[in-house]
């Protein structure tokens, strides 16, 4: 009886083992000949456009800003190098001090006005069983509305006489005429009032979709165990809105911290510089100084806020980037 003799598998073909090989050394590799042997070059040719129309319009600026910082003009006569100078004499104008406790002051109003107005509204709006897209648009209806359009409406309603509309309904109920532009003690919370109003809109819009997210399961199961609705918002709907809560606050810093719009539209920074902002400084260094201003100043003093700005966005992501996720 004859033994079988164990199989073997029959080697490779010449041609398919030059064909493996000839692949293998034209397969691109990891390095930087491999990437311009791949699809680099034709990346490169569809991201030339978007680099350049980028760096056009967004990091040239940021650099030729960097370098008026430095530089003593007007943009008409030629410019002057003097280096820190004009950090020097920003730093000793005794109007930056009062323009950074009034940015201060404002972003404080806005918070504790603006910041927890849309959470409860979008909270509000999410309960509503008809009609919830008509609710969206009337909210979102600030928005679309003209800066200069909204302006020209509230300063009717800020009207100081006894016929304006906010003094018609304070004398509803016995209280006398206010000066809401012209009080240092009222000016500025008229301000955050106006901004709250033309700018809420948006961040019900987001907190609105963020809410979207939230399982309807866990009302569902919330409302067996008889939780009641502030138990359900505390326990439910803020966490599941925490990160969202913790992207709109710093959003929010920033977008204060830069206020310009409702000091420019109302009362031009005063009464006696009680509305002078930090970015209302820098145009009056710009356009309301010598001839052509003075760029120099304004670019020293936009480069300082944006420093800041970014120092404080680095912290506050450190500090809240486990909140975020936990």
């Amino acid at each position: 009886m004859s033994q079988l003799s164990p199989t073997r598998s029959a080697p490779p073909a010449p041609a398919a083992v030059d064909a493996v090989a000839h692949a293998r050394t034209r397969r691109p590799g990891r390095g930087i000949r491999g990437w311009v042997g791949g699809d680099g070059p034709h990346i490169i040719v569809f991201l030339l456009p978007l680099l350049f129309s980028f760096g056009l319009f967004s990091w040239w600026p940021i650099v030729r800003a960097v370098v008026m910082s430095f530089q003593k003009t007007n943009l008409v006569s030629a410019p002057e190098w003097v280096g820190l100078q004009n950090f020097v004499n920003v730093l000793q104008d005794p109007l930056l001090g009062t323009a950074v406790v009034n940015t201060l002051y404002f972003a404080l109003l806005a918070l504790l006005m603006g910041y927890p107005l849309p959470l409860i509204a979008a909270v509000l709006m999410s309960e509503v069983r008809r009609a919830r897209g008509l609710y969206s648009a009337l909210a979102y209806l600030p928005v679309i509305v003209p800066p200069v359009v909204g302006a020209l409406l509230w300063k009717f309603f800020y009207d100081g006489s006894p016929t304006g509309v906010f003094n018609v309904i304070l004398g509803w109920f016995g209280i006398p005429p206010q000066n809401w532009l012209s009080d240092q003690s009222l000016v500025m919370p008229s301000l955050v009032l106006f901004a709250t109003w033309s700018a809420a809109g948006g961040t019900i819009i987001i907190y609105l979709a963020a809410l979207v997210s939230v399982p309807p399961e866990l009302y569902d199961a919330a409302e067996v165990d008889g939780a009641s609705i502030w138990r359900k918002i505390w326990h439910i709907t803020l966490p599941h809105l925490r990160g969202v809560l913790l992207i709109t606050f710093i959003l929010q810093i920033i977008g204060t911290a830069q206020v310009f719009l409702e000091p420019y539209l109302f009362t031009g920074g005063g009464p006696a510089n009680s509305t002078t902002t930090i970015l209302l400084l820098i145009y009056k260094y710009a356009f309301q100084n010598s001839l052509g201003g003075d760029y120099g100043a304004a670019t020293a003093l936009s480069i300082m806020l944006a420093i800041v700005l970014a120092v404080f966005s680095r912290l506050y992501f450190r500090l809240t980037r486990n909140w975020s996720t936990s």
